[in-house]
Protein backbone atom coordinates (compact mmCIF):
# COMPACT_ATOMS: atom_id res chain seq x y z
CA UNK A 1 0.00 0.00 0.00
CA UNK A 2 1.40 3.38 -1.02
CA UNK A 3 0.75 6.40 1.20
CA UNK A 4 0.50 9.52 -0.92
CA UNK A 5 -0.62 11.91 1.83
CA UNK A 6 0.00 10.72 5.41
CA UNK A 7 -1.65 13.86 6.89
CA UNK A 8 -4.86 13.19 4.94
CA UNK A 9 -4.82 9.56 6.11
CA UNK A 10 -4.32 10.72 9.71
CA UNK A 11 -7.23 13.18 9.53
CA UNK A 12 -9.57 10.59 7.98
CA UNK A 13 -8.54 8.04 10.65
CA UNK A 14 -9.44 10.55 13.37
CA UNK A 15 -12.73 11.50 11.68
CA UNK A 16 -13.76 7.86 11.18
CA UNK A 17 -12.88 6.88 14.76
CA UNK A 18 -14.84 9.88 16.10
CA UNK A 19 -17.89 9.09 13.97
CA UNK A 20 -18.18 5.53 15.35
CA UNK A 21 -17.58 6.70 18.91
CA UNK A 22 -14.16 5.23 19.68
CA UNK A 23 -12.14 6.48 22.66
CA UNK A 24 -8.78 6.41 20.88
CA UNK A 25 -7.17 5.72 17.53
CA UNK A 26 -3.77 4.78 16.14
CA UNK A 27 -2.24 6.96 13.41
CA UNK A 28 0.38 5.20 11.35
CA UNK A 29 2.93 6.33 10.07
CA UNK A 30 4.00 9.21 12.32
CA UNK A 31 5.71 12.37 11.14
CA UNK A 32 6.68 15.75 12.59
CA UNK A 33 3.94 17.45 10.54
CA UNK A 34 1.27 15.08 11.88
CA UNK A 35 2.62 15.56 15.41
CA UNK A 36 2.49 19.34 15.21
CA UNK A 37 -1.01 19.20 13.66
CA UNK A 38 -2.15 16.96 16.52
CA UNK A 39 -0.60 19.42 19.00
CA UNK A 40 -2.68 22.27 17.55
CA UNK A 41 -5.81 20.10 17.69
CA UNK A 42 -5.05 19.18 21.33
CA UNK A 43 -4.34 22.82 22.28
CA UNK A 44 -7.68 23.85 20.76
CA UNK A 45 -9.48 21.07 22.67
CA UNK A 46 -10.53 18.85 19.76
CA UNK A 47 -8.49 15.80 20.80
CA UNK A 48 -7.10 14.75 24.16
CA UNK A 49 -3.54 13.68 24.80
CA UNK A 50 -1.52 11.89 22.16
CA UNK A 51 1.65 9.87 22.48
CA UNK A 52 4.33 8.74 20.08
CA UNK A 53 4.87 4.98 19.97
CA UNK A 54 8.24 3.86 18.57
CA UNK A 55 7.82 0.66 16.58
CA UNK A 56 11.33 0.63 15.13
CA UNK A 57 10.07 1.95 11.77
CA UNK A 58 8.42 5.31 11.28
CA UNK A 59 6.49 5.09 14.54
CA UNK A 60 2.84 5.85 15.26
CA UNK A 61 0.68 8.13 17.35
CA UNK A 62 -1.98 6.97 19.81
CA UNK A 63 -4.59 9.73 20.05
CA UNK A 64 -7.20 10.02 22.80
CA UNK A 65 -10.49 11.23 21.29
CA UNK A 66 -12.88 13.53 23.17
CA UNK A 67 -15.91 13.30 20.86
CA UNK A 68 -15.72 17.00 19.94
CA UNK A 69 -14.92 16.75 16.22
CA UNK A 70 -17.78 17.17 13.77
CA UNK A 71 -15.55 17.17 10.71
CA UNK A 72 -11.86 17.43 9.94
CA UNK A 73 -9.77 17.12 6.81
CA UNK A 74 -6.83 18.38 4.86
CA UNK A 75 -6.86 21.31 2.46
CA UNK A 76 -5.60 20.27 -0.95
CA UNK A 77 -3.80 21.85 -2.69
CA UNK A 78 -1.97 23.52 0.19
CA UNK A 79 -2.99 27.09 -0.61
CA UNK A 80 -0.84 30.04 0.42
CA UNK A 81 -2.79 32.37 2.67
CA UNK A 82 -1.91 35.94 3.56
CA UNK A 83 -3.18 37.45 6.79
CA UNK A 84 -5.57 39.64 4.77
CA UNK A 85 -7.02 36.55 3.02
CA UNK A 86 -7.69 34.47 6.14
CA UNK A 87 -11.35 35.48 6.35
CA UNK A 88 -11.95 34.23 2.80
CA UNK A 89 -10.49 30.82 3.71
CA UNK A 90 -12.50 30.71 6.96
CA UNK A 91 -15.71 31.25 4.98
CA UNK A 92 -14.71 28.53 2.55
CA UNK A 93 -13.72 25.76 5.00
CA UNK A 94 -15.41 26.53 8.33
CA UNK A 95 -19.18 26.49 8.96
CA UNK A 96 -19.44 29.84 10.78
CA UNK A 97 -17.49 32.67 12.41
CA UNK A 98 -15.51 31.81 15.55
CA UNK A 99 -16.26 28.12 15.08
CA UNK A 100 -13.52 25.71 14.08
CA UNK A 101 -9.86 26.09 13.27
CA UNK A 102 -7.78 26.33 10.12
CA UNK A 103 -4.38 24.77 10.76
CA UNK A 104 -1.54 26.59 8.99
CA UNK A 105 2.14 25.96 8.42
CA UNK A 106 3.95 29.25 8.97
CA UNK A 107 7.52 30.43 9.34
CA UNK A 108 6.96 30.20 13.12
CA UNK A 109 5.71 26.61 13.02
CA UNK A 110 2.30 24.99 12.69
CA UNK A 111 -0.34 27.33 14.16
CA UNK A 112 -4.11 27.80 14.29
CA UNK A 113 -5.27 30.61 12.00
CA UNK A 114 -6.22 32.82 14.98
CA UNK A 115 -2.63 32.79 16.30
CA UNK A 116 -1.26 33.47 12.82
CA UNK A 117 -3.61 36.47 12.51
CA UNK A 118 -2.49 37.83 15.92
CA UNK A 119 1.17 37.51 14.94
CA UNK A 120 0.51 39.02 11.52
CA UNK A 121 1.99 36.14 9.52
CA UNK A 122 0.62 34.15 6.63
CA UNK A 123 1.50 30.64 5.54
CA UNK A 124 0.20 27.50 3.89
CA UNK A 125 -3.16 26.02 4.79
CA UNK A 126 -2.81 22.41 5.96
CA UNK A 127 -6.10 21.32 7.49
CA UNK A 128 -9.37 22.33 9.11
CA UNK A 129 -11.24 20.98 12.11
CA UNK A 130 -14.58 21.85 13.70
Amino acid sequence: MVLLDPLADAMSTIKNAESIGKNDCIINPASKLIGSTLKVMADQGYVGDFEFIDDGKSGMFRVILRGKINKCGVIKPRFSARVSELEKWEMRYLPSRNFGVLIMSTSQGVLPHSDARERGIGGRLLAYVY
